[in-house]
């Protein structure tokens, strides 16, 4: 046997290393647990808040309506009256009485429309104005004079332009809306950093190429800016004017309940408002987050 042979047979054996998958699993799994943990905190801090202070006022709104001269029940009455329309929100008895679930949906149908048309003209306004130096000397003037017109007093004028109450309402939703996207889209295209506009003329861009991707990707935050505001005044404006219109609707079922001195009827209402409001406006902020990735107030 040769020395090398020998040496070869005599050299220990060198132990295997341990399969990396090994070491990387309780790794994976305290990563794992971790942003678990991260994520449970983040939410708790998130709802916590809101909660304590939501059962704080619960508390003292009842501490303080609880007493036999109280004007207005407390939160457990207002449970116990309302519990039907609670539990049944799309009943149906005909005419205007309707559960709480069809009342919302009338009005958010209004709502839709008129907030639909105000987004489209309002948007091809502010460009306008944004664009045309003229049509801001022009225009501007008078958008800042119409804006500061209360919403319900259209409502006569466009009563008496459209003999009902339905295009009514969504007029006065279109132009309680309309101005917040007009302002906050002209000063959005204003605002158009230079730069931008010296490479589309680099790049030659036409004027529907340089209107989809540098105007509107620039001007993005601001006009979701304005579509936030608008969709919350669309909303005080429904709830406004269909008191006034009547028909079905959740202003109209607020002012019935007044009339007929169901006052739990009327704050289990005013709840769903904001609750809907609420949504409507979170809505239009994760489309905005989505679309500017980010770049929009949220």
């Amino acid at each position: 046997m040769t020395a090398s042979a020998a040496k070869t047979i005599i050299s220990p054996v060198r132990p295997l290393r341990p399969a990396a998958s090994v070491h990387a699993l309780p790794i994976a799994r305290k990563a794992l647990s971790r942003k678990l943990v991260d994520g449970a905190l983040s939410i708790a801090g998130q709802v916590v808040p809101p909660l304590v202070t939501l059962a704080l006022l619960v508390g003292l709104w009842q501490a303080l309506c609880s007493g036999p001269t109280s004007a207005l029940p407390p939160p457990s009455q207002v449970i116990s009256d309302t519990w039907d329309l609670i539990v049944h929100p799309f009943y149906d008895n005909g005419g205007n009485d309707k559960g709480m679930g069809w009342q919302l949906l009338a009005s958010l149908q209004r709502v839709a429309l008129g907030y639909a048309l105000a987004a489209v003209a309002g948007i091809a306004l502010g460009v306008l104005v944004g664009q045309s130096s003229l049509a801001m000397r022009g225009l501007d003037p008078i958008f800042q004079v119409l804006r500061t017109v209360p919403p319900l007093a259209w409502l006569p004028l466009s009563l008496a332009a459209f003999r009902d109450g339905e295009p009514s309402a969504i007029f006065v939703i279109f132009i309680t809306a309309i101005w917040p996207i007009i302002i906050n889209t002209a000063v959005g295209v204003r605002n158009i950093p230079s730069d931008y506009r010296n490479v589309a003329r680099v790049l030659r861009l036409n004027g529907q190429e340089y209107f989809r991707k540098i105007m509107l990707p620039a001007a993005a935050p601001y006009i979701f800016t304005g579509l936030r505001i608008g969709i919350g005044l669309s909303w005080l404006a429904i709830v406004a004017a269909e008191m006034l219109i009547g028909g079905v609707g959740i202003g109209f079922f607020i002012w019935d309940a007044w009339n007929s001195s169901l006052i739990s009827d009327i704050i289990l209402a005013l709840i769903y408002v904001g609750l809907v409001g609420f949504v409507l406006d979170r809505i239009v902020a994760f489309i905005g987050n989505r679309v500017t990735r980010g770049t929009s107030a949220s």
